[in-house]
């Protein structure tokens, strides 16, 4: 980890590890996917920009990934959620921009919902709103259905680690409290949508449809030809840096 200290408070008993750069206003905010941690290529480009520019920056590790404490198959977007609002509330200074890549789309636009006093800007990478049960739940056959009710949890292949990722009963319940995409979702502030149109995991259709729900003054909607869901190459990194140039104005 090139950039800031890591510090640790504690999140309902857990600890959660947070880096933050103090810099001019708004704060960046950047919170990671399902299973993955700060140190991703994206949030390292974003800390490299912000230290350039003496733009304000946090990221942290969610309950259960990364450097934080937990067990990532008791996590759910109840308990990540609360993480995101802790981190707001305790480590973030002024207004800010939240950074959500994949489920942290999700997280983000949960969290400026709770926060719209804080919340200036949303910058969603491939945002993966209500995954639990638009692209998990409504994925899975019948039988794989039955087997995870009646188990509590179901093993899936991961695209992006030897490990299978787990999948809850608890997580796709929980997630049902937080569902998004049934009504609008009214934002005062800028969006900014990064999405690849090869994107295996978080499909173009599901980020169109969630960003014509979006009511904002300001939204954009950047599709990358051929971009997958990681959208790392440097091609994707040069965009989306360029989002958050824009929004830091």
């Amino acid at each position: 980890m090139p950039f800031g200290q890591i510090e640790a408070f504690e999140q309902d008993g857990v600890r959660l590890a947070v880096e933050r750069q103090a810099g001019r206003a708004p704060t960046f905010v950047w919170l990671g996917g399902f299973k993955s941690d700060m140190a991703g290529t994206k949030a390292e480009a974003l800390a490299r920009w912000a230290k350039a520019r003496g733009q304000g920056f946090v990221r942290f590790d969610y309950f259960g990934h990364g450097q934080s404490g937990g067990a990532f198959e008791d996590g759910t977007i109840s308990r990540w959620l609360g993480d995101v609002l802790a981190v707001i509330d305790r480590a973030a200074e002024g207004p800010l921009v939240l950074v959500g890549s994949s489920m942290g789309g999700w997280l983000a636009l949960l969290a400026a919902r709770e926060r719209p006093e804080r919340v200036a800007g949303l910058l969603l990478i491939a945002p993966a709103a209500d995954f639990t049960e638009r692209l998990i739940w409504d994925g899975m056959s019948a039988d794989e259905q039955a087997r995870l009710l009646a188990a509590g949890r179901l093993l899936e292949p991961s695209q992006y680690s030897p490990e299978p990722n787990v999948i809850t009963r608890t997580l796709i319940e929980d997630g049902r409290s937080h569902l998004l995409m049934d009504h609008p979702y009214p934002f005062a502030g800028a969006v900014r949508i990064l999405q690849g149109s090869a994107d295996p995991d978080v499909p173009e259709a599901h980020v169109r449809t969630l960003a014509a729900l979006i009511e904002s003054p300001d939204l954009a909607f950047d599709l990358i030809p051929d971009g997958d869901h990681r959208l790392s190459q440097p091609q994707d990194l040069e965009r989306l840096l360029a989002h958050a140039e824009a929004l830091a104005r």
